[in-house]
């Protein structure tokens, strides 16, 4: 056991050992007048600290040897093998040094299967919403050319559901070079003092003709004060419009839509909120992820691209907020994003 555990400090002891051993027999042998009894011990303890050396020495090349059979093991794939402490102090931190390589390297591993399955899926859905307006489009152009629509009028709502698509997919489109530039980090983020209310009020108008052609009636809490944050103007702006259209878009059957902006000690946070069919507790986990939409959005009706909401999130975290999002069907439907608080300087 004392042998299973040896230390390196065991080690340098009885190397000192065995050179005091030897010394001893050098001694003895010019000073030939001492008793055998003497030299007996020294031979029988310089062989036994040059046999626990020894086995030291096969049990660390041992050590060594499991230590590359397994990264071998990991080099053909392997990440679930793992090293073991054996109580050698030296070898045990690289027992653990080479642990955490395996771990980090399993971990990529997952992120990477991970990361191939949501392209995959992004790609699918990709081709998905890109293939259905634009097979309708062509669907509606040529019944145009080849004169189905018999009136003028027909002619003209032709005309209308074509212009509607095309400016869907244009969206569409624009929205998937933003997530891919977010990807790339090709987007640049340029803080500047900003206040917050005034952007809030600046983007809501926008939608002001929407809400008045659905019937949505407009409740807006903001502070009179100046809100002043230091954030990127043209991504918060985004940030605000595509949780405003989300909110438009499936919470219109509830005509209310609520905007609220409140202050915490260090951030503000404005509030998105509509009394609409709400978030399934199934999805509310999975709103923020690209392209993900549940069953009933798949409806032509209830559309939208999937990407406003993660644009938003990856958007908002660039800017050193977060987001956030809490649903009580046709009671309540809340999105929420924080900005940090401009530091002011302090005056000396």
């Amino acid at each position: 056991m004392w042998v299973k555990k040896m230390t390196k400090d065991n080690q340098v002891f009885l190397l000192i050992l065995q050179f005091t051993a030897l010394m001893g027999l050098f001694i003895l042998d010019v000073n030939n007048r001492f008793p055998e009894m003497p030299r007996s011990i020294l031979f029988v303890v310089l062989f036994m600290t040059t046999a626990l050396l020894l086995f030291a020495r096969f049990r660390f090349l041992s050590r060594l040897k499991h230590m590359v059979t397994v990264l071998g093991q990991v080099r053909d794939g392997n990440l679930k093998t793992r090293l073991f402490a054996k109580g050698d102090l030296l070898l045990d931190e690289v027992t653990f040094s080479v642990n955490e390589l395996i771990e980090q390297l399993e971990r990529v591993q997952v992120q990477t299967i991970q990361s191939q399955a949501a392209r995959r899926s992004l790609l699918s859905s990709i081709s998905h919403d890109i293939r259905t307006p634009l097979t309708s489009i062509i669907g509606y152009v040529d019944a145009l050319k080849d004169d189905i629509a018999v009136s003028v009028a027909e002619k003209q709502e032709y005309l209308e559901i074509v212009s509607k698509k095309s400016k869907g997919l244009k969206q569409l489109i624009g929205e998937i070079f933003t997530m891919a530039k977010l990807d790339a980090d090709e987007m640049p983020i340029k803080p500047e003092p900003l206040d917050f209310a005034e952007m809030a009020r600046e983007t809501l108008i926008e939608f002001l003709p929407d809400l008045k052609k659905h019937g949505i009636e407009l409740k807006v809490s903001m502070p009179d004060k100046n809100c002043l944050i230091m954030a990127d103007r043209l991504s918060l702006m985004r940030i605000i419009r595509n949780i405003i259209r989300n909110a438009v878009h499936y919470g219109q059957a509830g005509k209310v839509l609520g905007m609220v902006l409140t202050e915490t000690a260090h951030e503000y946070q404005l509030l998105v909120w509509d009394q609409g069919p709400g978030i399934d507790k199934n999805d509310i986990g999975n709103v923020f992820e690209r392209m993900y939409r549940s069953d009933r959005s798949r409806n032509p009706l209830h559309g939208g691209s999937g990407l406003g909401l993660a644009i938003a999130k990856a958007l908002v975290e660039k800017n050193g907020g977060r987001i956030w999002v809490a649903s009580i069907p046709w009671e309540r439907t809340t999105f929420g994003f924080s900005i940090p608080k401009r530091n002011r300087p302090t005056l000396i």
